[in-house]
């Protein structure tokens, strides 16, 4: 088990170093008895870090361990980032929140919505009111993801290529066309439904900013953070810093997914704003620092204040959670006593959610186990990667959301 960076021993904190390694040994005992390869994990506190620890091995086959360094594929955390690029248009005044997508990308110009039928022919309807950029923030929109199996737009999804991936040779601009040309599941913002709404944001970051998503990333956000391992692609110098990525075998233990885990060796084609950059455990605490200091670290001010205020506020009608909002389908977070804000998912009450946390605390995960938060009220970040996939597979999040609050003892 390795250990570094820890800036601040964690009593001078509030962080009891006993029960902090309890949460080594725990998730420990998950590579010990083959339920995942290896992890990473940092927690920090009143801006310094306090804990880091690694285990496992990001390659289990080549016996190479998991190491500070180590690069993970963070998917769904690269929403968040791709919220801020937004947002940081908006605070420049280049659209408003409520300004109709087609106003950017025509394609979505004339939206029907699925009101019944089958795959091969569904039943439509108008939609009544325009997509809206709040609506891609918030996944309100009415998009949806192949990889749901619920109802039958994910399964139309499906039959037009989109599952886990997108169909062979498309770019971001033909994929986003490609989505705009399909019904939506219902009517904008009034419903939420996890999907590929903050990859057509990513689209329309692009063609607000004239950039394409990877540069904007680089040069306003990664660049300035010095998040300088975070990127769309893994370069072959650099490749065997790269975790391996695994699914869980019916008969127990790991299975290497290569054909999935190896795309990120190869620039890709469709830059996923909604789930494509790899990035590393010091590289993803910087991001989530930025938005704990209110959009700035370092000297470097990505955000106002405000801003990233609204980006955590619960910006479902109402002020309900995703269970009275949401569809019952799988998402990055629990729907009970949680709601949505642009780009992350809200604590509303830990009594309703059943877990340690405060009110007002936000995040995210990814798709291969991967998660953070951000945690106003207690001057908290955690961050911890590693390579499963599905992040449904194991209750890691809320193991690990017990392990952390536990080790909080100061008044």
């Amino acid at each position: 088990m390795t250990n570094a960076v820890v800036e601040v021993e964690p009593l001078a904190v509030g962080l009891d170093p006993g029960r902090l390694s309890r949460l080594d040994r725990h998730f420990a005992r998950y590579v010990d008895d083959g339920r995942l390869p290896g992890w990473s994990v940092l927690v920090s506190r009143h801006g310094q870090v306090a804990h880091t620890s690694s285990y496992g091995l990001r390659d289990v086959e080549a016996g190479r361990p998991v190491t500070d360094d180590t690069l993970f594929r963070i998917y769904s955390m690269t929403k968040p980032i791709t919220s801020v690029a937004a947002l940081m248009l908006y605070e420049e005044g280049a659209f408003e929140l409520t300004d109709p997508v087609s106003r950017y990308l025509p394609a979505f110009a004339e939206q029907r919505v699925l009101v019944g039928g089958t795959a091969a022919k569904p039943v439509t309807v108008p939609a009544i009111e325009p997509v809206r950029i709040w609506h891609l923030l918030t996944h309100t929109a009415g998009l949806t993801y192949g990889f749901h199996h619920v109802d039958v737009l994910d399964e139309i999804y499906r039959a037009n290529g989109f599952e886990w991936g997108t169909p062979r040779g498309l770019d971001l601009a033909a994929c986003v066309d490609a989505w705009a040309g399909l019904p939506l599941a219902f009517q904008p913002g009034s419903e939420w439904n996890y999907s590929v709404a903050t990859d057509v944001l990513g689209r329309l970051v692009e063609v607000v900013s004239g950039q394409t998503l990877d540069t904007f990333f680089a040069d306003r956000i990664l660049g300035p953070l010095g998040m300088t391992d975070t990127a769309f692609s893994v370069p072959e110098p650099e490749a065997d810093r790269l975790a391996a990525l695994y699914t869980p075998s019916p008969a127990g233990g790991l299975v290497r997914s290569d054909a999935m885990g190896r795309a990120v060796l190869t620039p890709p084609r469709f830059l996923s704003g909604g789930g494509g950059l790899v990035s590393t455990r010091h590289d993803y605490h910087r991001f989530a620092q930025m938005l704990l200091r209110r959009g700035e670290l370092d000297g470097v001010r990505l955000l106002g204040d405000r801003t990233v205020r609204f980006l955590g506020a619960n910006h479902l009608p109402g002020g309900v959670d995703l269970e009275q909002f949401g569809r019952p389908l799988f998402a990055e977070t629990p729907f009970r006593g949680v709601g949505f804000g642009l780009g992350v998912s809200v604590l509303l009450d830990p009594v309703v959610t059943r877990t340690l946390g405060s009110a007002g605390e936000f995040g995210w995960g990814g798709a291969a186990s991967t998660a953070f938060w951000v945690d106003p009220a207690e001057d908290l970040v955690v961050v911890f990667l590693t390579q499963l996939l599905p992040s449904s597979t194991y209750p890691i999040r809320s193991q690990l959301r017990q392990l952390v609050y536990s080790a909080l003892v100061d008044r």
